[in-house]
């Protein structure tokens, strides 16, 4: 959480969780899902959820968590997502890759337009 932490800091930040190796999400998972939900809206952002495996599917549906965000099949989707709001002569200076973090312990992916490239904070989960 302390790596997400100065991502959702940031204005307007713009937050890709890739949920596609997430086997096992618990409360404090979704509780962390809805903390990164506020804190970015709070700041005029949003977090949308990428891929999410068919075991974090049922809680994300059983908790009705799922309904706060927005849902996408790739990451790639997700975050092409936030560009689709740019004017099209914006678009052209959007990068069509973004640099994500990884929690490896958790397989949980996180991607968004303030991460600098290079930046791995795996150590910080």
């Amino acid at each position: 959480m302390r790596a997400i932490e100065p991502i959702l800091q940031s204005d307007r930040p713009q937050v890709v969780l890739d949920l596609s190796n997430v086997r096992q999400l618990d409360s404090a998972g979704v509780d962390m899902l809805l903390h990164c939900m506020s804190e970015a809206m709070r700041r005029d952002g949003d977090v949308k959820l990428a891929a999410p495996s068919a075991e974090a599917m049922v809680i994300l549906e059983l908790t009705r968590t799922g309904r706060l965000f927005e849902i996408y099949d790739s990451a790639t989707d997700a975050a092409r997502s936030f560009s689709s709001f740019l004017p099209n002569v914006m678009r052209q200076f959007s990068a069509p890759e973004t640099p994500t973090i990884s929690f490896p312990s958790t397989g949980l992916k996180v991607t968004s337009s303030q991460v600098q490239p290079g930046e791995n904070n795996e150590s910080a989960a």
